[in-house]
């Protein structure tokens, strides 16, 4: 399309966009047709067989709802947050001829406050896995 003489900044922007406005309009009439599909054809009936715990075969015994312990999801997070640290790091590494001695800096200073952040968590203990133990008796007496 040929660009239109003096015209509001913001049409190119629109017009670059609405591919993308199609696709996901299209991608979520589709996720909707495709639900309403199956809830329509879908059976109702509803019995205990269908509504219990299926173990591979062998009848459950308690709940199928088990809580995963507190460190599981810390370490979860702490993984996303340095996961996402060193994307923001590669990232600086790829430029770091066109950042400079500015880009340097600011790597820097986000390094360091993602260090000092670690050694508060470390310190708060929120990377001990298991309640200390009271008392320094060792194990073979």
């Amino acid at each position: 399309m040929n660009d239109i003489p003096f015209a509001p900044p913001y049409l190119n922007a629109v017009r670059e966009l609405l591919p993308l406005a199609v696709y996901t309009a299209m991608a979520l009439l589709l996720a909707g047709i495709l639900m309403l599909a199956a809830w329509w054809l879908g059976e109702r009936r509803r019995n205990p067989e269908k509504d219990g715990a299926y173990e591979s075969g062998i009848l459950p015994t308690g709940s199928a709802r088990l809580a995963c312990p507190v460190p599981f999801y810390l370490v979860a997070i702490f993984f996303i947050v340095f996961d996402v640290e060193a994307v923001f790091i590669f990232i600086w590494a790829v430029a770091w001829d066109l950042l400079g001695l500015p880009g340097l800096m600011h790597m820097t200073l986000f390094i360091v406050v993602l260090l000092l952040g670690l050694v508060w968590l470390w310190k708060k203990g929120g990377l001990d896995w298991a309640p200390k133990r009271k008392g320094t008796a060792s194990r073979g007496q």
